[in-house]
């Protein structure tokens, strides 16, 4: 299939089953942290539906698509732009049977999917707090980076919405925000059952931990200090990674 790119866009390599992607170099590309998501939950079950919430250029969606059995991913993405780019990424994959893009802002996508129907929700969401840090002047790189446009409130009320009951939730975010993805995902029965760090090579990052939750899981009193031990296991890892780096020199 003949792909038209726009002005400052590329075709790129995914190294996965003759994956490829187009890429604006001026808007923000897909990182290491998508493509640990993506490996991360693999393991889902056959014939997920899957939504991703916050999209993007549709990396996530595409790695799934090749690293799953999947029956169906939705990306849903709020810049018309970046959607679009995304949609031809698909089609340059021809994938159309197995990818949709929509066009819409994620608050409001319980409007035209079916609630209570997904299996996963995979998102790489906006790691940086509103008004926090340094914000890019590019407004599709602030909107990537910063919650602009959605929050971790946000992801959470509509995942809760989208799941089916035991559905689970992949999500790459910061561990430093641990509290707050506790906090606000429990208001929506969305409990977090494992952590893990992100491997960069040979770096385990302090930055980026992926998170799997799940839709109504019970728990009891001891539901906090499960999720603490958890964090702390994580945490272990690095230092008994760095250790054994001090050791070697």
């Amino acid at each position: 299939m003949d792909i038209i790119l726009g002005e400052n866009e590329r075709i790129d390599d995914l190294q996965l089953n003759g994956l490829k992607i187009i890429q604006n170099t001026n808007w923000f590309c897909f990182g290491i942290d998508s493509v640990l998501l993506s490996d991360f939950a693999k393991n889902i079950k056959n014939n997920s539906r899957i939504v991703d919430l916050g999209t993007g250029t549709g990396i996530i969606a595409l790695l799934m698509s090749a690293k799953t059995n999947s029956k169906e991913i939705v990306g849903v993405e709020i810049q018309k732009e970046v959607a679009n780019m995304a949609k031809r990424s698909v089609a340059l994959n021809n994938l159309e049977n197995k990818i949709k893009i929509i066009n819409e802002d994620l608050k409001k996508i319980d409007t035209i999917l079916e609630t209570g129907e997904y299996d996963v929700i995979v998102t790489n969401p906006p790691y940086m707090k509103l008004n926090s840090g340094l914000q890019n002047e590019n407004n599709e790189k602030l909107i990537s980076r910063h919650e602009v446009e959605c929050n971790l409130e946000d992801i959470a009320r509509i995942s809760y919405k989208l799941l089916k009951n035991n559905g689970e939730i992949y999500m790459v975010h910061r561990p430093d925000r641990l509290v707050d993805i506790m906090e606000i995902f429990r208001r929506y029965k969305l409990e977090i059952k494992e952590i893990q760090n992100q491997i960069r090579g040979l770096e385990i990052s302090r930055q980026i931990a992926s998170w799997r939750l799940e839709k109504d899981i019970p728990y009891g009193n001891d539901y906090k200090n499960d999720c603490l031990n958890n964090y702390r296991v994580a945490m272990q890892n690095i230092r008994d990674y760095e250790f054994g780096e001090i050791e070697q020199n």
